[in-house]
């Protein structure tokens, strides 16, 4: 809770001589949540409790999320600042590292990552999960990098040149991902590098060392799980990046520990470990955090009730009927509270 981390927030505003924002997008294995255009309302409030400051720390962990809405966060931030830092515990991935991008500094733990930017889309035209055979709705994410990786595995390894069989490549591909998928992706992926330099800009001037660390941060970093650690970010690609001391290290450590505590970071929603011996149970998750100390706090949580009921079988004639136990949620809120 706010009042648990409240002390802590003074000392790192102190120590920085700036303003706090925490945002927070829970990875909890089964309640897992990601970056999204809806947090933007909930930020101006806190950002109109700061008013215009000299600068304003973000301290940030996330698996990444929606690419617009990364965005429009970096910016809306600096509108409220004259110099804009994110402070990185752990995790920045994704577009987590693309609002990293448009700081003027990055401060990493040794422990903290940042990752690549190359987007997944998700969308009712993808290819169905066949790993989720009985949920039409559920979706593969469509790579821009795999996509792109695909004809570049076509044409240089496999050395395919000419026209007519690159012509039949597209189109086998586009019978297993709709077309307007791939619209979408070649789109997506001249977007993010858009997005990427214009952040860039802010922190490194030089036009070669930016194309370098887009050029790295798309693709030839060669997955979307790679890591980038502090050194990497800062020797290598050239980053602004900082090195907390041991004070504020343990500090910001503490101030994580706290965070992934209250929202079980590291515990995955097990249904059965919650029932118990019980058939019914209520259930209160907090999944995201959006935290200053003018503003309070602003938590995702998702509230319900989990029955585990017997489900009965009919297998056909002379066969006997199979029982079986499921567990139901039934979800009965969804959505931010402000505390």
């Amino acid at each position: 809770m706010l009042k648990d981390r409240l002390e802590n927030y003074k000392k790192i505003e102190k120590l920085r001589n700036s303003k706090l924002l925490v945002y927070i997008t829970g990875d909890r294995p089964g309640f897992e949540t990601q970056i999204h255009p809806e947090i933007l309302d909930y930020f101006i409030n806190h950002l109109d409790n700061l008013k215009k400051e000299k600068k304003i720390t973000l301290l940030l962990y996330t698996r990444g999320g929606n690419t617009l809405a990364a965005w429009s966060l970096t910016n809306l931030i600096r509108q409220f600042c004259d110099e804009f830092e994110v402070l990185i515990p752990s995790k920045a991935h994704s577009s987590g590292t693309l609002i990293s991008l448009g700081a003027n500094t990055i401060i990493m733990t040794k422990q903290a990552t940042l990752g690549p930017i190359d987007p997944s889309l998700n969308s009712p035209l993808n290819p169905q999960n066949p790993q989720v055979p009985n949920n039409p709705q559920a979706r593969l994410p469509v790579s821009v990098e795999s996509i792109k990786g695909y004809f570049e595995l076509a044409k240089k390894d496999l050395q395919i040149k000419d026209t007519q069989s690159i012509a039949n490549i597209l189109i086998g591909l586009s019978n297993q991902v709709h077309p307007l998928v791939l619209g979408d992706v070649y789109r997506s992926r001249t977007q993010i590098q858009m997005l990427a330099r214009k952040l860039l800009s802010k922190q490194i001037k030089d036009k070669k060392s930016i194309d370098k660390i887009i050029a790295f941060l798309c693709s030839d970093s060669g997955s979307h799980d790679y890591t980038i650690y502090r050194r990497e970010a800062k020797e290598e690609l050239g980053l602004n990046i900082e090195k907390p001391d041991d004070d504020f290290y343990q500090l910001i450590k503490d101030t994580f520990t706290s965070i992934q505590n209250e929202l079980e970071l590291k515990k995955a929603f097990d249904p059965n470990m919650i029932l118990g011996t019980n058939s019914q149970m209520n259930y209160s998750c907090r999944r995201a955090l959006i935290e200053s100390i003018a503003g309070g706090t602003d938590v995702f949580v998702s509230e319900g009730t989990l029955l585990r009921n017997n489900q009965i079988i009919p297998q056909g004639p002379n066969l006997p009927p199979i029982q079986r136990v499921v567990i139901e949620d039934q979800r009965k809120f969804e959505g931010w509270k402000h505390e």
